[in-house]
């Protein structure tokens, strides 16, 4: 099942540069496929965690969420894989200027560059157990990326810690920003 899609991919990675326009084609489902995305970033099919990150770029390059759920998919098949809490994970983070003129750049598993800015916002949700607030990136196209734990330390280090304006008054909060946007990192 696997060679055939690879194949395919093979033929969309000539015909486009960057990511194919996976939002645009909506083929039948074709099944399920045996591979997962696990928690900490590893791609694994069939039991077997694919160690070639070309691959995985290249699987990356064609996922699409739809609802709860993920696909690769391509012009003329989509198989359902599962993914145990979002497909990318944010392994760096790289700043230039501070302040409102500043920017921040964050770095996937797979090799994506995006800024932290309106299209790319930082939002915080529950993650771990006992739940934390962890910050998560929208990536594109509703595909989410969670900051590893040296990028969350990273951004804490630039963070800009406030008195919230509103109640409860009592906490501080640590704002974030970037591209002229600002970003609620977390609260203590």
């Amino acid at each position: 099942m696997v060679e055939p899609l690879f194949q395919q991919l093979q033929k969309l990675q000539d015909e486009f540069r960057g990511h194919p326009p996976v939002a645009s084609w909506n083929p039948d489902l074709c099944g399920d496929m045996d591979m997962v995305i696990r928690a900490d970033g590893r791609w694994i099919h069939e039991g077997t965690e694919i160690e070639r990150q070309p691959l995985v770029k290249l699987f990356a390059s064609i996922l699409k969420k739809e609802g709860r759920h993920y696909y690769l998919v391509t012009p003329v098949e989509k198989w359902r894989i599962r993914v145990e809490d979002v497909p990318f994970l944010v392994t760096q983070a790289a700043r230039q200027g501070e302040g409102s003129a500043g920017e921040i750049l964050l770095t996937t598993n797979t090799g994506d560059v995006l800024p932290l800015d309106s299209e790319h916002p930082l939002l915080l949700k529950p993650y771990g157990n006992p739940p934390q607030p962890i910050p998560y990136v929208e990536v594109r196209n509703g595909l989410q990326g969670r900051m590893s734990r040296d990028v969350y330390y990273q951004l804490i280090d630039w963070a800009e810690p406030r008195q919230p304006t509103e109640p409860p008054a009592k906490l501080c909060q640590l704002w974030l920003q970037s591209k002229g946007e600002e970003f609620l990192l977390g609260q203590y």
